[in-house]
């Protein structure tokens, strides 16, 4: 398979493109939604022993989801620079340690977002946290032991996956 023709028909606060695909023969119409590429963490702060994670109304499920930091990467911004950006204005915290977890295509089948996910070890918090206003962003930050981030009914893929990937290190 090929893609022969791109065209964006979408332009708003997400982007959809239509592509043209040559399979074969046939030539397939599809449409892909071209959000950018994110990032994502899954943070501990080592001084409190807890796991830091958010609570905010996503568009998707139409509903608050608990869910670990996460954002877009702007422009040329290298993914390490974002996460710490997003870390920060999301928790309020300086990350002392990163490592990337994976980097994945959360619904390869019709959307062309990237996200890499991480595992963060924070101990000082330096700002407030809970998003930046002018983004109308409005951010809970929830604490979890171990037990009770285990406990906890994940529905985000990228935090399942996050914490699954915790779970299998310990």
């Amino acid at each position: 398979m090929q893609i022969v023709q791109r065209s964006r028909v979408f332009d708003g606060h997400y982007k959809v493109n239509q592509l043209i695909v040559q399979d074969g023969e046939h030539q397939l119409k599809r449409e892909q939604f071209a959000p950018g590429k994110a990032v994502a963490a899954l943070v501990y702060d080592t001084a409190r022993q807890v796991y830091v994670l958010t609570r905010q109304f996503r568009i998707g499920p139409e509903a608050e989801i608990t869910e670990i930091a996460a954002g877009m990467i702007d422009g040329n911004e290298a993914p390490e620079t974002a996460v710490r950006r997003e870390i920060h204005e999301e928790l309020g915290y300086e990350v002392d340690q990163l490592e990337e977890i994976v980097q994945m295509w959360p619904s390869p089948g019709n959307s062309a977002e990237a996200i890499t996910v991480y595992y963060a070890e924070v101990s000082r918090k330096t700002g407030q946290g809970g998003g930046l206003a002018e983004e109308n962003e409005n951010i809970e930050m929830l604490d979890f032991t171990w037990d009770a981030l285990l406990a906890e009914p994940l529905q985000d893929a990228k935090t399942v996956l996050a914490v699954q990937w915790a779970r299998l290190r310990k």
